[in-house]
């Protein structure tokens, strides 16, 4: 037998901005490959709501309203938990806007929350993982939710650019310094997903078009896409690959 199941029973996995949109897609899929869940948003009726679906699947959920680039909250939130085998650090932004025309706030509120909290959250869910004197044997795997933008340059998008960038780097950097320890890092980047935070985007009629243009297999990526790439990296199907990017991008980054 050479086919690795994507079974994750008994693993817990953490999911941030797991509220709506690809958050919500991951911590459900997790929950379907047996996976028990924490997931944090800023808003408890989201999760509630995310919590009632995952609970369908004979799997745990605890939630906790909380916004990621509160250090001390997530170091808390973190601390009380018994394991954290898998972290989807999913919390991310954009606000587009010309290079020239980038507002000084904007700039340090998207590096604070895509980077800067992204980086304490992984730093904070490894230490954790590192309690378990068995993680060697067992394994751990973090996924950084990055973005075609990470590779590729984009209009009215430049700092949304350089955060996913630093994410990339990022991811890299930790895997070669977790590989001891059996804790795999990679990054999972979408193209243009159909969620409530692009749907805005998409309205414009034009850019709706030239997206489509830039996307060989002339779709947008659905949730299910994301979130199947995210459980494959999770399991141990995926357990000889570290420091790398699985590429949901319909072929955009290939031209």
């Amino acid at each position: 037998m050479y086919l690795k199941k994507l079974n994750l029973k008994n693993k817990t996995a953490l999911v941030t901005g797991a509220g709506k949109g690809i958050g919500k897609a991951c911590a459900i899929a997790l929950a379907e490959a047996g996976a028990d869940l924490i997931i944090i948003s800023r808003t408890q009726k989201d999760l509630n709501n995310v919590c009632k679906i995952i609970k369908k699947f004979k799997s745990k959920c605890v939630s906790y309203a909380c916004d990621v680039t509160n250090y001390n909250q997530i170091k808390n939130i973190i601390s009380k938990q018994k394991k954290i085998d898998i972290l989807v650090n999913n919390a991310g932004t954009n606000i587009p806007e010309h290079f020239t025309k980038v507002q000084k706030k904007n700039m340090e509120y998207l590096v604070k929350l895509n980077t800067i909290s992204t980086f304490h959250l992984a730093q904070l869910s490894t230490l954790k993982m590192l309690e378990n004197k068995n993680r060697k044997n067992i394994g751990g795997s973090i996924i950084n939710m990055s973005s075609q933008m990470g590779h590729v340059g984009g209009p009215i998008r430049s700092v949304y650019n350089m955060t996913k960038a630093g994410l990339e780097g990022l991811t890299k950097g930790m895997a070669i310094d977790l590989a001891k320890n059996n804790i795999r890092v990679n990054t999972v980047c979408p193209t243009f997903v159909v969620t409530p935070m692009t749907k805005k985007f998409l309205k414009n009629k034009k850019f709706k078009n030239d997206t489509l243009n830039n996307i060989p297999l002339g779709k947008f990526a659905n949730l299910s896409d994301v979130a199947t790439a995210v459980v494959f990296l999770a399991s141990d199907a995926s357990s000889m690959i570290t420091g790398t990017s699985l590429l949901v991008d319909g072929g955009w980054t290939a031209k």
